[in-house]
């Protein structure tokens, strides 16, 4: 199993950067890919230390395996990032992490590989599961799910204004036939859509929105956050890059919450700095990738990291 010659691992350099601050330290990959990120943090531990990867996509773990098999300082989970805490308890790490890495959304693997069903650019089978060895598929959720919970999604995840119509092509088309195949869904829901806009294919928030419910991505992301105050030890970094406004809000909400500290104190008491129980700092502003990147990585265009440290 070789890399693939298109997959580019987006603001590579930026995120070692930011997140490798001891070279002996312990460092969780929590979305290893195609090992990019992973293989620029090996460079820089030393001997001592230590890169631990989780992925859902098996193909991603066989490539590990592959690539890292005789890489002593490294291990790999397959399973989700929300896992993070259980993947930690299990070698008493708890609190003694240097930093978390997440690169969320789709790697290019998985989005070019028709047989993964996660784009709408070649016809395959309507499947976009991250992990293809558990859950429902795509295909299984829209010949099932009830008309409004289908428009929910669509609405919810996919920020589709057109969801409501869209729910109820699908189930009229899937009385007729089941719906199994990305361009047989690409072209109901682009059917569909009244208002197409320039130059973004018309099923584009529908195919967004029913990948992240059947990944439960937002939710991952929601209990991964929690978790990563918990592992990492004092000092310790997280950095997060988001592809899209729905990952980020939630992790630009959660930096925010936890730089103010507790906002709900009671009035009329002089409020200490500790009693604000103030958890993170904000290493920098939002990153985005340069110039350079994008001529040679256009996928790029949407990613947006955002750094923080551990205070206590």
């Amino acid at each position: 199993m070789s890399e693939p010659l298109n997959h580019i691992t987006v603001l590579l350099n930026e995120a070692v950067d930011s997140l490798v601050h001891d070279p002996d330290g312990v460092y969780v990959d929590c979305t290893f890919g195609r090992g990019g990120h992973s293989q620029l943090i090996l460079d820089r531990l030393s001997e001592k230390g230590r890169l631990i990867a989780i992925d859902k996509d098996p193909e991603a773990i066989a490539y590990a395996h592959q690539r890292f098999g005789d890489e002593l300082r490294f291990e790999i989970e397959h399973g989700s990032f929300a896992q993070l805490d259980e993947f930690i308890a299990k070698r008493e790490l708890q609190g003694k992490v240097a930093g978390v890495l997440m690169d969320l959304g789709v790697s290019s693997p998985q989005l070019d590989d028709p047989s993964r069903g996660f784009s709408f650019q070649s016809d395959g089978p309507l499947d976009m599961r991250m992990d293809t060895t558990r859950g429902p598929s795509a295909a299984e959720w829209v010949n099932s799910a009830a008309e409004s919970e289908i428009a929910d999604v669509l609405f919810k995840y996919g920020e589709e204004r057109f969801g409501r119509r869209m729910a109820a092509a699908i189930v009229r088309e899937r009385e007729e036939q089941p719906i199994e195949t990305t361009a047989r869904l690409a072209s109901i829901v682009a059917a569909a859509n009244p208002k197409w806009e320039k130059g973004k294919n018309p099923a584009t928030r529908a195919f967004q929105g029913i990948r992240i419910h059947i990944n439960r991505e937002l939710a991952d992301v929601e209990a991964v956050l929690d978790q990563t105050l918990e592992v990492l030890a004092v000092g310790g970094r997280m950095a997060v890059i988001s592809f899209h406004s729905l990952e980020d809000r939630i992790v630009k909400r959660f930096i925010r919450t936890h730089v103010k500290g507790d906002e709900h104190l009671p009035p009329g008491i002089p409020v200490t700095q500790d009693m604000l129980r103030i958890r993170l700092k904000a290493v920098s502003k939002a990153i985005k990738a340069g110039g350079d990147e994008l001529k040679h990585n256009p996928r790029a265009r949407s990613a947006v990291m955002r750094v923080a440290e551990k205070l206590k």
